[in-house]
C-alpha cells in the first residue's frame, strides 16, 4: 500500500462538515461541495478553504475573490451530490433549493446550518490543492439542530437535542 493510499484512508477517519462553497462576481457564479474547511483565527475571523486546482472552478473562484461557505445540514446529502457531480453546468446546480445574497455577492443557501460570507484574503498551492485563507465579511446562523458531516465514505448526520 502506498503512502498516499493510507493517507487516504487515515483521512477517511477523520469527520468533517460539509459545505457547498460558493462565488458569484466577474467571473460568474460556481459552486462545489467541500469538507476541508476549518476555522484559522477569530482575530480577525478568518476560515481556511481547500479546493483541486483541477476542479472546473478554481480559477473563478481566485477571479471573484469572494466566497461563501453554506454549513449543510443533515436534509442536504441530495445537495452535497448535486454541488459534486462535475457533469453539471454550474447553473444548473444552483436551481436546487432556495438561495440569497450576502455582502460580497457570492450565493448563500436559505436553509444553511450556518453561511460564512468571505473575501479571499491570501491563497497558497500546496501539492494538487489551492488553500484558501478567506476573511469573514458577515455570518448568518440558522435554528436548524442537525449538521452532515462527511466520515468513513458516508455521509452522517450529527446533532438535534442536547441531552445534560
Amino acid at each position: 500500500m502506498t503512502l498516499q493510499t493510507e493517507f487516504r484512508n487515515a483521512m477517511a477517519q477523520l469527520g468533517s462538515a460539509v459545505s457547498v462553497i460558493t462565488t458569484d462576481g466577474p467571473a460568474g457564479k460556481f459552486g462545489f461541495t467541500a469538507s476541508a474547511v476549518c476555522s484559522v483565527t477569530d482575530q480577525p475571523p478568518t476560515l481556511l478553504v481547500c479546493m483541486n486546482r483541477n476542479s472546473y472552478a478554481h480559477q473563478h473562484f481566485k477571479q471573484n475573490g469572494t466566497l461563501c461557505v453554506n454549513v449543510l445540514s443533515g436534509d442536504h446529502q441530495g445537495l452535497s451530490g448535486v454541488f459534486a457531480n462535475a457533469s453539471l453546468r454550474s447553473e444548473e446546480r444552483f436551481l436546487h433549493d432556495s438561495w440569497q445574497v450576502m455582502s460580497s455577492g457570492a450565493p448563500v443557501l436559505s436553509s444553511s446550518v450556518a453561511s460564512f460570507d468571505c473575501t479571499i484574503d491570501t491563497c497558497h498551492e500546496v501539492g494538487s490543492h489551492s488553500v484558501f485563507y478567506c476573511q469573514v465579511q458577515a455570518i448568518r446562523i440558522s435554528e436548524q439542530p442537525r449538521g452532515l458531516v462527511y466520515f468513513n465514505r458516508r455521509y452522517h448526520t450529527v446533532g438535534g437535542d442536547v441531552q445534560a
